[in-house]
């Protein structure tokens, strides 16, 4: 019994024993595996580069911000539909001729959507014909004299009409046309012939030409009797003020670009040199800037303009000369605050010329506030030219402007008829307002404090 008690202490110390091996193998395996999975991930850290998740550069930060302010974003889309309609003016503007002045006193001051029949009367003189670039540049002088009528008759080998009349209690009066007349460049010396239904002319070069009278007539009334809507109304010359607004887009738009230009180059020069010498350079600058300051912005473009003379360049000088201050003093301050930094120190003891740093390294850093500037400068090139025409001393007639055409009917505005007046002001309006949202949306999505 004795014995046999022995053997089973034996036997469960062994039983122990074996339990705690197998416990310490399983740990070691474990261990092991661990230590594996451990060298395995120092290795990958090691020996491969981390994955880097881009959230974008900072200009499609700010693209992005800038695409959140709506009233920013649609005004952007405005001014690009607008210099789309300003570059193709000649060619979806109703009148095409040069500065849409096509005159017809006959339909003065008409409503907007008025319309009327006009006949379209060929000039005697050869033909004029134009190719796309002086289209789209200066426009296409017009083939046709255009007369606007109430009703018409043909007589033998005439056309009898009757002038638009608008005035109640008076009559109409009547024209005769030869209908060859109408059709061609005739010899007015020489008076067409009708024979066996042949219509006999000559035209302007002394050739003689014979046709059918049936065909010419039905010529006339598909190709040469036209209705013509007005969408915007006529002025009181009896233009089409849709077309002369159109073509005015053009002068607004490029006393905008053009004088900003001016001021961007006169003014980021002088505020780049002013802010990074300082000292006397500096001293200089700033009392020219100052001076130029003190005189009131109207009345130094009359004076320059006054100087320069009357015309379309002479605008864009006078105005790009008057805006370059505002840019100036950005400029300057900007650079200021930038000259100090690390970067700037680093150039200078890498030996960099004083004209590299300026160019390469100080100005793209102030780009941000400039063009926002830029965008209120341009909307007050507009007012300032706008406000030019209407005194008489901007753009000069025929040449259309807004500032001219506000300036024609402002008379109009205590009648009935003060539309004249209101359309050109509402699109000068609608110019300077979206410039001004582009400028303040810019303003916020270049501000780099809120670029997260």
């Amino acid at each position: 019994m004795i014995g046999f008690k022995i053997n089973a202490k034996i036997v469960k110390v062994f039983d122990k024993l074996k339990y705690s091996s197998k416990l310490r193998l399983k740990n070691l395996y474990f261990c092991n595996k661990n230590t594996q999975l451990n060298l395995k991930l120092e290795s990958n850290l090691i020996f491969f580069k981390k994955k880097y998740n881009s959230q974008g550069s900072i200009s499609s930060k700010s693209w992005k911000r800038f695409a959140k302010n709506r009233l920013a974003y649609f005004s952007m889309w405005f001014l690009v539909i607008t210099v789309f309609v300003s570059v193709l003016g000649y060619w979806i503007a109703p009148d095409s001729t040069p500065y849409s002045n096509e005159q017809c006193l006959e339909i003065a001051t008409k409503k907007p959507g008025f319309k009327v029949t006009m006949l379209h009367l060929r000039k005697n003189e050869p033909e004029v014909k134009s190719n796309f670039f002086e289209r789209l540049l200066k426009g296409e002088k017009s083939n046709f004299r255009k007369i606007p009528i109430s009703k018409y008759h043909i007589e033998d080998a005439n056309l009898i009409v009757s002038v638009f009349n608008d005035f109640p209690g008076e009559r109409s009066e009547e024209l005769s046309f030869s209908i060859a007349d109408i059709l061609y460049p005739i010899n007015e010396k020489v008076k067409p012939q009708l024979k066996n239904d042949q219509v006999i002319y000559e035209d302007i070069n002394g050739k003689t030409h014979s046709e059918s009278l049936n065909a010419m007539i039905s010529e006339v009334i598909k190709s040469n009797i036209v209705e013509t809507p007005f969408w915007l109304g006529t002025d009181r010359y009896g233009r089409d003020m849709l077309s002369q607004l159109i073509i005015g887009t053009r002068v607004s738009l490029s006393v905008g670009f053009i004088s900003v230009f001016i001021s961007l180059i006169i003014g980021v020069l002088l505020g780049s040199l002013a802010g990074y010498f300082r000292g006397f350079i500096d001293d200089i600058i700033m009392w020219f800037i100052n001076v130029v300051w003190s005189i009131p912005t109207l009345l130094l473009v009359i004076a320059i303009t006054f100087a320069l003379g009357k015309g379309f360049w002479q605008v864009f000088i006078a105005v790009g000369l008057t805006m370059w201050v505002d840019v100036a003093r950005v400029v300057r301050g900007q650079i200021l605050g930038l000259r100090e930094k690390e970067f700037i120190e680093a150039g200078k003891a890498l030996g960099f010329k004083s004209f590299r740093i300026i160019f390469r390294h100080l100005l793209p850093n102030v780009m941000g506030a400039v063009i926002v500037i830029s965008a209120a400068n341009f909307a007050s090139a507009i007012l300032l030219e706008a406000g030019l025409s209407f005194l008489g001393i901007g753009v000069q007639p025929p040449m259309p402007s807004w500032g001219t055409m506000i300036k024609e009917h402002y008379n109009y505005i205590i009648l009935d008829k003060a539309y004249l007046a209101i359309i050109p002001g509402f699109a000068i309006m609608l110019m300077v307002l979206a410039f001004m949202l582009i400028g303040n949306g810019l303003r916020d999505a270049l501000d780099s404090k809120a670029i997260k």
